[in-house]
């Protein structure tokens, strides 16, 4: 898939301004950038969505694509069970009201396969964090996409439940699906992925996190002083204006 030019307007301002971008198969790519700076958006332009006001996409004849939303916009008080959330999957575009036998076994197949066998008949607030993550990837694999697309999918998570989502995703990226995901999260999820984009209503970067996550490019693209660590052999990102917040609260101490 392939975006050429990609301009994007609400009712504003551009949220994107001529983005040109690439996504291969068999890639897994992060989007990270300050809120604002179009990163949900280019997911719903790869996901046909949003039609950009300038521009064109490019994606190749029959592409299956999976949506992951931000959990937290999702309302956990809702009356559905985990089976129910995940069988929506067969929702759009039938007729009939219920779920077959086939569409069962595959959402239990589903389940059993992300760690959640046994728990299709709970209320999904009763998950943990992680789990209800898990939940939403089972939906959107029912459709056995091609290219899965995920936003901010460790927002608002504890630093267990972020290392098994990476741990999920890498796990069904060496299965050979291509993964593409915002997250601000620069150092618990930005630093481990295989290749980021920095994204300011523009591209101002791309490649491998040590190639991105650098003092000029965050700079450019928070619109804030970073400074950059190696730490494990991994870019560490400090934000200057908290550690300089942080000395002062110690010199008072």
């Amino acid at each position: 898939m392939a975006l050429r030019g990609v301009t994007c307007h609400y009712d504003g301002p551009a949220v994107l301004a001529d983005v040109d971008f690439d996504l291969r198969r068999g890639q897994w790519i992060g989007f990270v950038g300050p809120s604002g700076s179009g990163k949900t958006t280019l997911l719903k332009v790869l996901l046909r969505t949003v039609t950009p006001t300038h521009g064109s996409v490019v994606a190749e004849s029959g592409l299956r694509v999976g949506y992951v939303p931000q959990v937290e916009l999702v309302n956990w008080n809702f009356p559905v069970t985990v089976e129910e959330a995940v069988l929506m999957a067969f929702r759009t575009g039938r007729r009939r009201p219920w779920s077959t036998k086939a569409e069962r076994t595959a959402v239990a197949d589903g389940l059993e396969r992300l760690g959640l066998g046994g728990l299709g008949h709970r209320h999904i607030r009763q998950l943990s964090g992680g789990q209800q993550q898990r939940v939403f990837i089972a939906r959107a694999l029912l459709a056995d996409p091609d290219l899965l697309l995920l936003d901010e999918p460790t927002s608002g998570v504890d630093v267990r439940t972020r290392h098994e989502i990476l741990h999920l995703l890498g796990e069904l990226h060496d299965g050979g699906l291509t993964i593409a995901l915002t997250t601000h999260d620069l150092n618990g999820m930005a630093a481990h992925l295989p290749e980021l984009v920095c994204l300011q209503g523009r591209i101002i970067a791309q490649g491998r996190p040590s190639e991105v996550l650098t003092s000029a490019v965050l700079e450019e693209t928070f619109g804030a002083p970073m400074d950059v660590l190696e730490h494990a052999g991994l870019p560490f990102v400090i934000d200057r204006v908290s550690d300089q917040l942080a000395e002062r609260r110690n010199r008072s101490a």
